[in-house]
């Protein structure tokens, strides 16, 4: 975590969100911002609706009422061209990684360059290769195949290719699950790491306490279709409300 100014300007403005699915009503009148340069996680059970605000915020979705503005755009105003050139200042590290297996690490980092960026020689495609396998630690796994990593590893390279096109906001999607408690520790110090070198801002789903105490600059607590509570981890779980509360015992007290 980086400390961030009260008078950062925001990247990211939720106001007033709602979004259902037939009779199921998931998200009812949802307020977040998020600043430049700040880390907040978004916590909450499965099925609170998380994934579905970040499908919004990327234009995967679009809401029924309200607004969700994204580096100074309504994403759900946007045209195609517009959004895939939102969608490139947006980087996405999804829960299984997404690594194509046919690939080596090599040619799943060199996959978005060649796709996305005009005009880049070979050279340049090889220096922000290794650039940001060593940023993630394993510059020795770029002729590896995927399947010979641990799952630690292949997180890592996963955010590894997100951060190839230099992302203006990271959005990480349960980025401990499935991990072993040291790999989950590693890939939290990898989140605060990238977000001081890349001066990334973040939105970081996860129902991890550790993963949010370590990670968030502020919390945000997800329940019954709004955020009850918003602050510092301290200050969302010393709250009086006993959804918190057990949510808090569930991780912490087994």
């Amino acid at each position: 975590m980086v400390e961030t100014s009260n008078n950062a300007s925001p990247v990211i403005e939720v106001k007033d969100l709602y979004k259902s699915f037939g009779d199921l009503h998931v998200l009812k009148g949802v307020n977040l911002q998020v600043n430049k340069g700040e880390n907040v996680v978004v916590l909450g059970r499965s099925g609170t609706g998380k994934s579905v605000l970040i499908k919004i915020l990327v234009g995967l979705l679009n809401q029924d009422k309200g607004s969700a503005i994204v580096l100074g755009q309504e994403v759900s105003a946007l045209n195609e061209k517009e959004l895939r050139q939102l969608r490139m200042k947006i980087g996405f590290s999804f829960q299984n990684s997404a690594l194509y297996d046919s690939m080596t690490v090599r040619e799943n980092l060199e996959f978005p360059l060649v796709r996305n960026v005009q005009g880049l020689t070979k050279a340049d495609i090889d220096d922000k290769v290794k650039s940001v396998l060593d940023a993630v630690g394993l510059l020795q796994t770029i002729n590896q195949a995927p399947s010979e990593l641990s799952g630690g590893q292949r997180k890592r390279i996963g955010i590894a290719r997100t951060l190839i096109l230099e992302p203006e906001i990271m959005l990480y999607d349960e980025p401990t699950a499935g991990l072993d408690p040291i790999t989950c520790i590693e890939i939290n110090e990898l989140i605060n790491e990238v977000q001081e070198k890349y001066h990334t801002s973040a939105i970081i789903i996860t129902h991890d306490l550790t993963c949010a105490r370590q990670t968030g600059d502020r919390i945000a607590m997800l329940l019954d279709g709004y955020f009850t509570e918003q602050g510092t981890f301290e200050e969302v779980f010393a709250t009086p409300d006993d959804r918190i509360k057990s949510f808090y015992d569930y991780n912490f007290i087994k």
